[in-house]
């Protein structure tokens, strides 16, 4: 097991490599080397290297290479005229605490690989000279991508294809330009896990969409904020697909927009479409597909979602198709249904116990918030922490240890006070007095928001305030800060 170092700035290809003070200077001397399971490849912070970086050898699943940082100061930065990144039939790869910018390919690919792991990784700027994933993975097996971002980029954020075992976990999408570009595009895949992510299309250049799922066998899809494109999520051909929990909205710009979509590629088998919140779109739910194909759709369960602020139906149906639809919420003026007679005439799409309301925010507040009326706060590419109503932002400033308060790992739906060393930050709890309320979390991550109605201005509509707070870190007098922030929907508190 042998540390490796490099530095741009200090370092010398002449140097032995293995000590801060004999670093060497460029990639291409680490790609000369024989790197062996256990070996670790740390790039100084502040370094800039202006090379492909090729990974030709493997790791153990007990001792994987690894590719990070040391130092202090910006993470190191890869500019290459082709990939950032690029390997070819390693395995057992981690890669972390990078930034992969200007590249004219992709910021990462990998072909052919196996177990790779890529977390606190930033891609930015990539495909310059050509239409490329910012991160590409193909023919692989069990690839994860954590707690990364990717921005400005020409081409998809992801591109997935063939992959089995997938797992995309809380990393930010945003503004995946190109004629072809979507967030996340994952083709021909199985094993899937899309959680926890922020993906925003608002503002690219592409007329696709969010997530593109195509033919993808056993996948979960699940508490993701998607926002802008022409879509949300695109699954048209796959087979046992679960899309839960997530946050659909701001998806424009064809008649035939949909937040979910299903049916118009292939057979669609053992769908479950729950627990969604769908809103400022088109279309919600769309069971559809080219006429005269003969695709099956079967088993299309749509159930427990909330719809609002939609121009068309919340569940449109007009080819054949077997499922449900029932126990969903639908705000007045949102169209319930657009079933085709045939299908309406066959009875194989059932649609039962849905209710309307005229404020779909009594159906999102939280049990602890009810009187407060709180809903959804506005997408943000700093989300990082979603529970009930309340959204917990990134760090203002640099962090020295993370948010003051986390997801749980052991319970996602439970946010908790990190601990710093073997301290509890705020023994009894944590208080934060704002202009219309106050918000207290307590040691075990349950919180509650406390309004009082008599500060509310004397207007309709909504109204927002954040908690800002942060910690000193003893000794090194590091503060930390993050902000909370708070949405109330007065048309539904005071009415």
């Amino acid at each position: 097991m042998t540390f490796y170092y490099v530095n741009s700035a200090t370092g010398s290809d002449r140097n032995g490599g293995t000590g801060q003070n004999s670093a060497f200077a460029t990639l291409s001397k680490v790609e000369s080397l024989k790197l062996k399971p256990g070996d670790s490849v740390l790039l100084a912070k502040g370094s800039v290297f202006n090379e492909q970086f090729d990974i030709k050898y493997s790791g153990s699943e007990s001792a994987p290479i690894k590719i990070g940082s040391y130092g202090t100061g910006a993470a190191p930065v890869i500019h290459s005229s082709g990939d950032g990144i690029h390997s070819l039939y390693a395995s057992n790869i981690v890669i972390e605490n990078l930034k992969i910018s200007n590249v004219g390919g992709s910021g990462i690919y990998g072909g052919s690989v196996t177990n790779w792991t890529v977390r606190d990784v930033e891609v930015a700027k990539t495909g310059l000279s050509e239409n490329a994933g910012a991160v590409t993975f193909r023919s692989s097996k069990n690839v994860t991508v954590e707690d990364s971002k990717i921005s400005g980029v020409k081409g998809d954020g992801f591109w997935i294809e063939k992959v089995n075992g997938v797992k995309l976990l809380n990393n930010t999408v945003t503004t995946a330009n190109g004629s072809t570009a979507d967030a996340v595009q994952v083709n021909d895949s199985s094993n899937i896990l899309i959680k926890g992510n922020h993906l925003d299309q608002t503002h690219a250049s592409s007329p696709k969409g969010v997530i593109a799922l195509v033919r993808a066998t056993n996948a979960v899809v699940e508490d993701n904020v998607l926002t802008g494109g022409g879509f949300g999520i695109s699954a048209p051909a796959g087979k046992n697909v679960a899309i839960r929990d997530n946050d659909i909205s701001g998806y424009h710009g064809y008649s035939w927009s949909f937040a979910v979509g299903l049916g118009d590629q292939g057979n669609a088998r053992d769908y479950d479409i729950s627990g969604n919140h769908i809103h400022d779109g088109a279309w919600g739910v769309a069971v559809s597909g080219p006429s005269g194909a003969s695709y099956t759709r079967t088993n299309i369960e749509v159930h427990d979602n909330v719809f609002d602020d939609l121009s068309q139906a919340a569940l449109k149906v007009d080819r054949p198709a077997s499922g449900s639809f029932y126990s969903n919420t639908i705000e007045t003026g949102t169209k319930a249904t657009s079933i085709s007679p045939a299908i309406a005439d066959a009875h194989t799409f059932t649609v039962k116990g849905n209710h309307t309301v005229a404020n779909v925010e009594t159906a999102l507040a939280s049990p602890v918030a009810k009187t407060a009326a709180v809903t959804e706060a506005s997408a943000d590419p700093a989300v990082v922490a979603v529970h009930d109503n309340l959204k917990i932002f990134t760090d203002t400033g640099d962090a020295h240890r993370g948010n003051l308060l986390e997801n749980d790992s052991s319970d996602n739906d439970t946010l908790v006070l990190r601990r710093f060393g073997d301290e509890t930050v705020g023994k009894h709890g944590l208080t934060l007095t704002g202009e219309y309320g106050d918000i207290h979390v307590d040691r075990e991550g349950n919180y509650a928001y406390t309004l009082d109605e008599t500060k509310l201005p004397d207007h309709s509509g909504h109204v927002s305030e954040s908690f800002s707070y942060g910690i000193n870190d003893g000794s090194s007098h590091h503060s930390d800060g993050d902000t909370l922030t708070v949405f109330i929907h007065l048309d539904g508190l005071l009415s």
